[in-house]
């Protein structure tokens, strides 16, 4: 049974979504492929696990203290998915890779635009993170939360600069 809170944010409002004591999702308030309200299962218990290390951890990741996340996540995909979604777990707080470099780092280079849709598909944003992929010229491109909010994190993680509050 899905059970869901409702965190605040630097980037508005994000709603974790837990079964069995995994993390199945983190979503924006505007968010691409957000899923319909049935999907979020019934309010949870913000002091229950994963929700409780969930918001302690993304708190701490806002204020800049934490550069890993330590969840027990279960996202619902397919295989290459979760495989793609594994590789986002692998790119380092603060870098960013493109497409193709994802691509190729889970052994498929020639399945960008297959790479592109997985990532668009993460249904746990900020904690996979999908906003440190980048179009193979440095520019930032779709990001289903909006590039206000990837630039925002990117910028987070850049450094002591302050990024503005959303």
């Amino acid at each position: 049974m899905r059970t869901h809170v409702i965190v605040d944010s630097p980037i508005g409002p994000l709603t974790l979504v837990a079964a069995d004591g995994r993390l199945t999702g983190l979503y924006m308030a505007v968010q691409r492929y957000r899923p319909g309200e049935e999907i979020l299962g019934l309010p949870g218990d913000p002091d229950a696990e994963p929700f409780a290390s969930g918001a302690t951890q993304l708190a701490s990741y806002f204020a800049g203290q934490l550069h890993e996340f330590d969840l027990p996540l279960a996202p619902a995909g397919t295989q290459f998915q979760r495989t793609v979604w594994a590789a986002l777990q692998q790119i380092p707080y603060g870098e960013t890779w493109s497409y193709g470099q994802l691509a190729s780092k889970i052994g498929n280079p020639a399945a960008v635009r297959a790479v592109g849709l997985a990532n668009g598909r993460n249904p746990i944003a900020v904690v996979v993170p999908c906003h440190r992929v980048i179009g193979a010229d440095g520019s930032l491109t779709g990001y289903g939360g909006g590039l206000d909010r990837k630039r925002y994190l990117l910028d987070l993680e850049a450094g002591p600069v302050n990024p503005r509050i959303w």
